[in-house]
């Protein structure tokens, strides 16, 4: 099906931050798989884990234990906060979660209470709940009606929020930095403004961590840069270096779902979840978070002689915005320059490379971002 228009390239082979063409080409990847493979492509680790895990067990659904995911959740909570994990297979599906957890949450704890404020230009998946949550009508204006209970205001305006409670509301669901529509990152004191109205008001808290958790903006999760804790978070893309996984955790004010209430076929897999604990592993050894902290400084800085109006990010989650409608050209020059960035609309162009990008590389994409830009 043509759910999507793919640029003129055919890639065959990966390895670090560097893919590879039908023809042998070779680019420089700063988008990796849509903020995806955090370590790169096919890196050792993670093939090791593939080739392990499959060699003994790959699923068996989600009626039995198994070790590894065992073992996944509780390192996730290790790094994150006290808290119960569901996984899935995706972010969309890591939101749904926590969308009818909330739902759940609100029957039990707000007389019934269900609406989410969420903010408009959002992204939160493709399902009709969740497009429904992200409020972007280029999405969801299609396939109306759509899934009510959705309250949309302006990203950091904390005070927009307040106003749109009401006693039907039941919990906020946030981007700690807006990531599809161009990686808008959270004012100072935004998200602590927010948690505190939540506490205030006895709602919910949700975080979607799914393109910035996991050391992508030099914090193994966004909203730590905020010094302040959700009461749910969904995670996924970066977790499973390339293979699909998504969870939801919820701390125990949160944790209402029983037996029965959601489910998944797939959902942590023991391949799935072999891998997940690999790469989490490997963002800790090889201090990644850190890494990604001070490649981003760096990233950030070079971008400034584009020609840009605008250059906006935390760590390696970068995006600059031009005046003319110039981004998909812009996208096109450099995928003929050998280097993949992502236009995310007519003006905007994210950066979400590997965690392991190094600073050479950098300066390579440099020169051919200046290129590109004329």
């Amino acid at each position: 099906m043509q759910t999507g228009r793919r640029l003129p390239v055919t890639f065959v082979r990966g390895r670090g931050c560097l893919l590879y063409d039908d023809s042998g080409r070779e680019y420089l990847d700063l988008v990796a798989g849509i903020a995806v493979n955090l370590l790169g492509h096919s890196h050792p680790d993670v093939v090791a884990a593939v080739s392990r895990q499959s060699a003994e067990l790959i699923h068996t659904s989600n009626l039995y234990f198994t070790q590894p995911q065992v073992d996944l959740a509780r390192r996730l909570v290790e790094l994150s906060f006290p808290s119960r994990v569901f996984f899935c297979n995706s972010g969309a599906e890591a939101n749904e979660a926590a969308i009818k957890l909330a739902r759940k949450w609100g029957t039990k704890n707000r007389d019934g209470a269900f609406e989410m404020i969420t903010t408009a230009g959002s992204f939160h998946g493709r399902t009709l709940a969740t497009i429904a949550a992200g409020g972007q009508h280029k999405y969801s204006d299609p396939f109306r009606p759509l899934p009510d209970g959705f309250v949309h205001v302006a990203y950091n305006d904390a005070e927009a929020i307040q106003a749109a409670t009401t006693d039907k509301t039941v919990a906020v669901m946030l981007e700690p930095v807006m990531g599809e529509i161009g990686v808008i990152p959270a004012a100072p004191g935004y998200l602590r403004q927010v948690r505190d109205w939540c506490d205030k008001q006895n709602l919910l808290l949700i975080l979607d961590e799914v393109q910035t958790g996991l050391g992508r903006t030099g914090r193994w999760f966004a909203h730590q840069h905020a010094g302040i804790t959700p009461d749910v978070m969904t995670l996924a893309k970066g977790l499973g270096g390339g293979l699909p996984i998504g969870a939801c955790l919820a701390n125990q004010r949160a944790d209402v779902f029983e037996p029965g209430d959601h489910g998944s076929t797939f959902g942590g897999n023991p391949l799935a979840c072999s891998v997940a604990s690999a790469v989490l592993h490997v963002i800790e050894r090889d201090g990644l978070v850190g890494h990604a902290a001070e490649m981003g400084e760096l990233l950030e800085s070079s971008l400034g002689d584009l020609g840009a109006k605008d250059v906006r990010g935390v760590g390696l989650m970068q995006a600059f915005e031009f005046e003319d409608a110039k981004a998909k050209p812009f996208q096109q020059a450099c995928l003929d320059g050998g280097l993949i960035v992502n236009a995310v609309d007519d003006h905007s162009v994210r950066l979400v490379p590997p965690l392991i990008i190094t600073a050479e590389q950098i300066d390579r994409a440099h020169s051919v971002m200046r290129k590109a830009a004329g």
